[in-house]
């Protein structure tokens, strides 16, 4: 019954990535739509006003990061984190943007996010799991 419960988690996941994906690309449209070849287009930027790293992990890290799910590091265990903090945060950015070994796909699970948005994610979870 276990395993239903994580399926069923990442397909909720899933539908909620692919309706905020439809967002984006409905937001791009419609603007793009309205906009003179003087404007400029609507950025990815405009769309991320808001942002909260907090919110993003529970939406697309947490499933697979809050039970250890396939190896992942557990969030706000620090042995996991620490480990891997050592190898600098440049490391973990890369890893978190291209994906890490066929395991953890590129973005996580977070298709929508810029680079820079899964940076600040990356910092939310080090400050939440690594002891000072």
């Amino acid at each position: 019954m276990r395993d239903v419960r994580g399926i069923n988690v990442k397909l909720k996941n899933l539908v909620k990535t692919g309706v905020a994906l439809s967002g984006l690309i409905l937001a791009s449209v419609m603007t793009v739509g309205g906009v003179s070849a003087d404007q400029q287009s609507l950025t990815l930027a405009q769309v991320s006003e808001g942002f909260s790293a907090e919110r993003t992990y529970q939406q697309s890290c947490a499933a697979c990061h809050n039970s250890g799910a396939a190896g992942a590091p557990v969030f706000g265990n620090s042995e996991d984190w620490s480990a891997r903090a050592e190898k600098g945060k440049e490391t973990l950015y890369q890893n978190t943007i291209n994906g890490y070994n066929n395991i953890m796909p590129p973005k996580g699970m977070c298709f929508t996010c810029s680079d820079d948005e899964l940076k600040l994610v990356v910092d939310y979870i080090l400050a939440e799991s690594v002891e000072s």
